[in-house]
């Protein structure tokens, strides 16, 4: 479904932009949010002819490119936006809008593609690069001023952005320096030394008395001279038994 554009969507296209999405996108995002208009005969026709009109403006050589850069180097652009209390825009400055915005004050055609920043998101004075020609560039000077209010001034806009991010910029410490470092990491190894050289010494421990079957198993054996008398007293008796058994029987 071919539709025009008339904002800028990520991923999708700038504004004035005629884009194919899909007929349940631009159905129910596109369309309801007013995002986008359905591309009809008519409306693109429209849209081309404009288009032709604001690329007369548009330099065409290096020389008019010079003359235009000179042109916007002069130039301030303003806009006038709904703001939060912390300078936060509830929407966003485009490329698309300062080029349009270009347009109406100058009458010059400028690429929106070519104009090197992201979407401004916060009140405050911003320098946009755009670039004009092969190696013709310039920056145009753009005021992003809360609605109904005057811009305030650098210090207040800085901390209202140190209070969005919620971060007390007195209560952080200075980052310590090498030397501060090694200084505090000597100071503890010092500290641990001293510690370990005021505390008690640990008592010694009385060896284990050796177990009774290890005292036992030390005692020396007995010589086998000792026990052969025995053995040799015993075997005459076995070789007697036979003899008295033959007397008894006589």
């Amino acid at each position: 479904m071919e539709v025009i554009l008339l904002d800028d969507v990520d991923n999708v296209g700038l504004r004035g932009d005629v884009v194919n999405v899909a007929r349940g996108y631009a159905r129910n995002y596109l369309l309801p949010r007013r995002m986008a208009e359905i591309a009809t005969p008519s409306k693109v026709a429209e849209l081309q002819k404009r288009e032709s009109q604001r690329a007369r403006h548009e330099a065409r050589s290096f020389e008019q490119a010079k003359e235009i850069a000179a042109t916007l180097e002069q130039t301030q652009l303003r806009f006038d936006v709904k703001a939060g209390p912390t300078g936060s825009l509830f929407g966003s400055v485009t490329p698309t809008d300062i080029a349009d915005e270009i347009w109406r004050v100058r009458k010059i055609r400028v690429d929106r593609r070519k104009i090197g920043i992201d979407t401004i998101k916060r009140i405050g004075r911003h320098e946009v690069p755009v670039e004009l020609f092969q190696d013709v560039n310039v920056i145009v000077r753009a005021t992003v001023v809360p609605e109904g209010g005057e811009l305030p001034s650098e210090e207040e806009l800085a901390a209202m952005e140190s209070a969005e991010r919620g971060v007390d910029e007195t209560a952080i410490p200075e980052q310590q320096s090498d030397g501060d470092l090694e200084a505090v990491l000597a100071e503890e190894d010092a500290a641990i030394a001293a510690a370990e050289a005021e505390a008690p010494p640990e008592p010694e421990l009385e060896p284990e008395p050796e177990p009774a079957a290890e005292a036992e198993s030390g005692a020396e054996e007995p010589d086998e001279a000792d026990t052969a008398p025995a053995a040799a007293a015993e075997a005459p008796a076995e070789d007697d038994a036979p003899n008295r058994a033959d007397n008894d029987a006589a």
